[in-house]
């Protein structure tokens, strides 16, 4: 199984035009110590940048310090070296202090080079420490319900495709060749499906396991046992919006075959090209419809092969009354259900493409997209698109899952 997360994980708004007034002892005291702390924070991300070790350990500890002391320093360093950054900052946002410590609230915006047409922005909590007249990161982690980064799980390792940049934490070179080789074909797939109005390139990050992937979106895991990746982004975001993510569950990947591996990829990679037609409007139903068949489009699949579950209960006369709900793609429930829903929305999709065809489709997901709130979006998309009614496609879809899975 295969899904997008409907809150975005990134989201890219209204950025703060300068800091936030200083919180904690007041006086010019403080407001020395935060522009201070500032300043490391700007050498630090210059560091980064710069692709400069040095540098960016005499931000954690004094140059005194023993080697062996700044072996953790250099190992945070080496785990983020091969990501291929165009950017990389800090922006302050809260700053509290007690003596020679000091916490610095602050949201890090960096961008992947060739991927990342606007910064990714995700929100840190630094603890400092103050030795000999100076302020050090002796912490930087995420702040509270913030995600971790890929690089904070272990070093690094990047491949890149022809199309796609994959980013494995555990995984071995020939593994992330692989997932590369199946994203560079989801591309070419997705763009004859959906169109060329995206980039037509895709980041798949690869965690050493399904703990892994549930921090990189900031969740237990428990909720994706059995989900195979995800893609996160902005719903709906405009054109310079950060690219997406599509995040594997390496345990749940790992025991699908070749031909499920090519399947969930440009599933996700649909979610991708997708993203900037898809609004608070979108049913899941046809989110993730469309991404199923844009996945098994020209497989040669039948209905019955790829809907298992929902067949069971046609041929068990539990006829659904209603397309999928949103509460019925919820992870981490019953599974059963869960792939019922999924199934009813590929259906769904199919029917449109097999009766309206699939221009028709592609028109019908851009005009519930654009509208701005759920209510009434599908029924007007319908009526523009495809001239016909929610009660009457409704109607159409039981008697196309009866006729298909009976």
């Amino acid at each position: 199984m295969a899904g997008r997360g409907r809150a975005p994980k990134w989201v890219v708004g209204l950025l703060l035009v300068g800091l936030v007034s200083p919180v904690g002892c007041g006086g010019s005291g403080t407001d020395s110590a935060s522009a201070d702390v500032r300043r490391v924070l700007d050498r630090r991300a210059a560091a980064v940048r710069d692709g400069s070790e040095r540098a960016f350990v005499a931000t954690e500890v004094p140059v005194s310090v023993a080697a062996g002391e700044r072996a953790a320093a250099r190992t945070e360093f080496e785990n983020l070296r091969t990501v291929p950054l165009a950017d990389w900052s800090y922006r302050v946002t809260g700053f509290h202090r007690s003596g020679d410590r000091a916490t610095a609230d602050a949201e890090l915006h960096y961008r992947i080079a060739g991927h990342d047409k606007a910064p990714i922005v995700t929100a840190r909590t630094l603890s400092l420490i103050r030795s000999d007249g100076r302020w050090y990161v002796s912490d930087d982690r995420p702040a509270k319900d913030s995600s971790q980064q890929l690089w904070e799980q272990g070093a690094v390792l990047a491949v890149r495709g022809e199309r796609s940049l994959v980013l494995g934490v555990g995984q071995s070179r020939d593994a992330l060749r692989g997932y590369a080789e199946l994203a560079d074909r989801a591309v070419p797939a997705v763009r004859e499906a959906w169109g060329g109005d995206w980039s037509g390139r895709v980041v798949v990050l690869v965690p050493k396991s399904l703990e892994g992937m549930a921090g990189l979106l900031g969740a237990p895991a428990s909720g994706y046992r059995g989900i195979a990746a995800v893609t996160t982004g902005e719903a709906g975001g405009a054109a310079k919006a950060p690219a997406d993510r599509i995040i594997v569950n390496p345990e749940a990947y790992g025991v699908l075959g070749a031909f499920g591996r090519q399947v969930v990829l440009t599933h996700e990679t649909t979610h991708v090209a997708t993203r900037a037609s898809t609004s608070a409007a979108t049913p899941l139903w046809l989110s993730e419809g469309f991404a199923d068949w844009v996945g098994y489009r020209g497989t040669g699949r039948t209905a019955r092969q790829v809907a298992p579950e929902l067949a069971r209960a046609v041929l068990e006369g539990r006829v659904p009354a209603a397309l999928p709900g949103d509460g019925e793609f919820a992870f981490g429930g019953d599974a059963g259900a869960l792939a019922r829903a999924y199934e009813g929305g590929w259906l769904a999709c199919r029917l449109i493409a097999e009766r309206w065809g699939e221009v028709r489709l592609r028109e019908f997901y851009r005009a519930v997209g654009a509208h701005q709130k759920r209510a009434g979006a599908v029924e007007d998309a319908m009526r523009e698109a495809l001239g016909t009614t929610l009660e009457e496609f409704t109607e159409a879809w039981r008697a196309y899952l009866r006729d298909r899975l009976g």
